[in-house]
């Protein structure tokens, strides 16, 4: 763990299947950081429009949804996990079903307003690893340290694949492959608050690289980026 870091927010943004979750966590965990996951926000209100018959696909009652969020308590728990009321979610949100609608769900700008909430409440005291897909831009557009994760898109599509056999879900790689390819579309087109990279954020294409390889990355980038001696 380096010694002496400053009370910064660390905004990570990437495209889906990048593992900016994990290196989040993992930089949390080494920082002494408190992580936040946006996307686990996002599926939690997806799963909830799926569950109420609200969304099916990419087709979302917007009619319906937003309404609803006035009355929705999607919050982190212990442990960071995500939680709808008093039920942890944090499995349920993970499956391929809520990955193939929470892009259009997601581009409702009264969404990402509710999840904006969320968000900034949370992080508002500083000493903050959050990923994304606008944290940098839209969140915390302030965030002292940005990075933005780029892999190669055969690499994502494995990774995700192993993800969900490794819950025990029955995946086709086609079918992972186009939901990528989807989710990178409509996540980069959207009208309110698109994927991108924010102007001063660093690049971390972690296609060929370990957990431990991208932790060494940032912790060098940190102690030259703020005059940190280890």
């Amino acid at each position: 763990m380096l010694k002496t870091i400053p009370d910064i927010t660390i905004a990570v943004d990437g495209y889906s299947a990048t593992g900016k979750s994990t290196f989040a966590k993992m930089v949390a965990k080494d920082f002494g950081f408190l992580y936040l996951d946006s996307g686990a926000l996002y599926r939690a209100v997806t799963l909830f429009a799926l569950e109420q018959g609200y969304a099916d696909g990419d087709r979302v009652d917007t009619d319906r949804l937003i309404p609803a969020l006035e009355g929705l308590d999607v919050h982190f728990g212990e442990g960071s996990k995500t939680f709808i009321a008093g039920r942890s979610v944090e499995d349920s949100i993970r499956t391929l079903r809520v990955s193939s609608s929470v892009s259009p769900v997601a581009a409702i700008p009264q969404v990402r307003a509710y999840v904006d909430r969320i968000l900034h409440e949370s992080g508002r005291n500083g000493r903050v690893i959050m990923d994304g897909r606008d944290i940098g831009t839209t969140v915390f557009p302030d965030a002292e340290l940005k990075i933005f994760v780029v892999a190669d898109e055969q690499v994502r599509a494995q990774r995700r694949y192993d993800e969900l056999v490794s819950k025990g879900q029955s995946p086709k790689m086609d079918e992972v492959l186009a939901n990528l390819r989807e989710r990178d579309y409509i996540d980069s087109h959207r009208e309110t608050s698109p994927l991108r990279r924010a102007e001063d954020a660093f690049v971390m294409d972690n296609s060929d690289m370990t957990l431990h390889e991208e932790l060494v990355w940032l912790r060098g980038l940190v102690m030259g980026r703020f005059g940190i001696l280890d």
